[in-house]
């Protein structure tokens, strides 16, 4: 296959100085988007239960900035934190129609300790809210859950699954294992996925190398990675207005 030599033009997942521990602003990830190659990056701020995350306002509040940064395609959209295992998120329903794309993610701060079980539920029941897209880094360790049961839930809501490159670094210690599972799964009941860097530095904007080597690795069918280019990633957004509306 060839998506070891491939980077997606859109990356999904990227963070400023809005989120609190990023390091970067937007003007410095546009800057890095485009002496990659990128066509688009998707705004995705930490939200507001984060500790110093973006205020619940952000989707408005991201209202004010441009479509296009130097002719790279902005996507207004979030990290919501998954606060209970019923599924509820960090960003009320009055803001969340402002976002054109939706990350639900579960982080250690602010919903630790979930079993297995726990977690499960978490993921499926957020996967209900027509407005989230994708849960980010589903792999984690620190958050175990059935895959085969999350992935089974992507799938039948028409939804997306993330493919975290910073599942293969440091930051994320002991990932690779579920990794390889949540691929081998993703790949038997053809998910549709997102590759995304997860950028908290503009060095990392578009770094998705590693994941896309795995990837190739696990001959992943290259028609079922939503952001492999700018036209299947707006057609997902297409997809996406219609289910909301």
């Amino acid at each position: 296959m060839y998506l070891a030599e491939r980077i997606p033009d859109v990356d999904t997942h990227t963070h400023t100085v809005v989120s609190g521990h990023a390091w970067s602003t937007l003007s410095e990830n546009v800057y890095a988007a485009k002496k990659r190659g990128l066509k688009g990056l998707c705004l995705t701020e930490h939200g507001p239960e984060m500790p110093q995350g973006a205020p619940g306002y952000i989707p408005l509040s991201q209202t004010m900035l441009p479509a296009k940064l130097d002719e790279v395609r902005i996507y207004k959209g979030i990290e919501a934190d998954i606060i209970g295992y019923d599924g509820s998120i960090d960003i009320s329903d009055k803001y969340l129609p402002y976002c054109e794309f939706v990350i639900a993610s579960i982080h250690q701060p602010v919903l630790p300790g979930g079993t297995t079980g726990q977690n499960t539920d978490a993921f499926i029941n957020a996967l209900k809210n027509p407005h989230i897209d994708i849960l980010g880094h589903p792999d984690d360790p620190k958050a175990p859950c059935d895959f085969e049961a999350v992935v089974r839930a992507a799938v039948s809501n028409n939804k997306l699954l993330e493919m975290n490159n910073n599942s293969l670094s440091e930051l994320r210690p002991g990932s690779l294992p579920n990794l390889i599972r949540y691929i081998e799964l993703c790949k038997k009941m053809e998910a549709r996925i997102c590759v995304a860097s997860d950028a908290h530095f503009h060095t990392m904007v578009g770094n998705v190398s590693p994941m896309m080597r795995l990837l190739d690795e696990q001959q992943y069918p290259p028609q079922l990675i939503v952001n492999l280019t700018i036209t299947s990633f707006e057609a997902y957004l297409s997809e996406r207005k219609r289910r909301i509306n």
